[in-house]
């Protein structure tokens, strides 16, 4: 079976990519900008604010060990969705919490996941769902960083994940 794709934006790219190269099932990882306005941007243009493109991720799984349902479970669990451009120390809207979905399927799964997402939290969750576009991958410096310099990534709900992961 052909991969299918996924494209999540959760604050800073290498710890999101770190994660999701964890789970069983997926294949690919690319870390890179989506859902902005610019063509081709550079990280030191998405940094600005100015390209509207969010840090995001491109995940290649087999839908057949993992679905795309259990990969919105890994999202909601590794940021604070209901913070506003910003994640952790990580301040703009190129750190945004947002799902850019493939299909209708994925759209429908996504809203359908951040409605149950925010039943567990008291402020609104700020996550935007939005069409995938064109993912413009980043320089390759920034691909699988924390594997390349040795360093973990916190998840606050590695837990809720766990039966998911490698």
């Amino acid at each position: 079976m052909e991969p299918e794709t996924a494209v999540f934006a959760a604050g800073c790219f290498w710890g999101v990519e770190d994660i999701f190269r964890k789970v069983k099932g997926v294949r690919e990882t690319a870390v890179g900008y989506a859902g902005g306005h610019t063509e081709n941007p550079a990280y030191q243009d998405a940094c600005t604010g100015r390209t509207g493109h969010a840090e995001a991720v491109q995940v290649k799984y087999d839908p057949e060990e993992v679905s795309y349902r259990e990969l919105l479970e890994v999202f909601w669990s590794i940021h604070d969705p209901a913070q506003v451009n910003r994640q952790g120390p990580d301040v703009g809207s190129q750190y945004r919490s947002a799902i850019f979905y493939q299909d209708e399927r994925q759209k429908e799964l996504a809203e359908q996941s951040k409605k149950e997402e925010q039943e567990r939290h008291s402020r609104p969750i700020a996550t935007e769902i939005a069409p995938a576009g064109k993912f413009w991958k980043a320089e390759d410096y920034h691909q699988k960083y924390h594997e390349k310099h040795g360093i973990a990534c916190h998840v606050p709900n590695l837990d809720a994940i766990r039966h998911l992961m490698k």
